[in-house]
């Protein structure tokens, strides 16, 4: 009985020793998107959109590839840009960013899906995938109240008289104020 435990044991160590060796010289893709809304005027607005690719793994990444094809064109206009990309190797530790900007036709919410990354181990014949993070839902081209914002006339107009009147009645403080040294010499007599 301890016989075969200790058989199955290390069968199970020489197991996960394979598996450790295998994992531990291999890239790990972490690909983070982010969507924008940037409004023009009224009844424009565009997307922003960026992905960001890192190699966490302790490996280079071969012939990466990054594609982004959830945009339908009926509902959106690439303005700049490309919706996919390549390079030839991501090494460890490295950062990969891509960009492109669309404008939206249609008025409505839009969830967009993950990216999809595809790379090449070469230790394995097949292409690895790897997924972005998801979008939060966009409101394209939806009403939104005003925001509101610093009038920068207003402090134009004003900010120089409020920085002067500021560093007067801090100067007058300071004078008014007891100082620390007189207190020291009143406390000696």
């Amino acid at each position: 009985m301890a016989e075969k435990l200790l058989q199955s044991s290390s069968f199970f160590f020489t197991l996960l020793l394979l598996i450790a060796s295998v994992t531990a010289d291999s890239p790990f893709i972490v690909a983070h998107k982010t969507a924008t809304l940037k409004r023009l005027k009224s009844g424009v607005e565009r997307v922003l959109v960026n992905i960001d690719i890192y190699n966490e793994g302790s490996s280079t990444a071969y012939d990466v590839s990054l594609t982004d094809d959830s945009w339908p064109e009926d509902a959106f206009d690439l303005i700049s840009g490309k919706t996919s990309s390549s390079w030839e190797r991501l090494d460890v530790g490295a950062v990969l960013s891509h960009s492109f900007e669309l404008e939206g036709k249609v008025k409505g919410k839009f969830q967009g899906a993950p990216a999809v990354i595809k790379y090449r181990v070469p230790t394995k014949a097949a292409l690895q995938e790897a997924y972005s993070t998801p979008i939060f839902p966009l409101d394209v081209l939806e009403d939104r109240p005003p925001e509101n914002k610093l009038d920068f006339k207003l402090l134009i107009k004003y900010g120089s008289l409020v920085s002067v009147i500021s560093f007067v009645s801090l100067f007058v403080y300071l004078v008014m104020s007891p100082s620390s040294a007189a207190k020291a010499s009143k406390k000696k007599r």
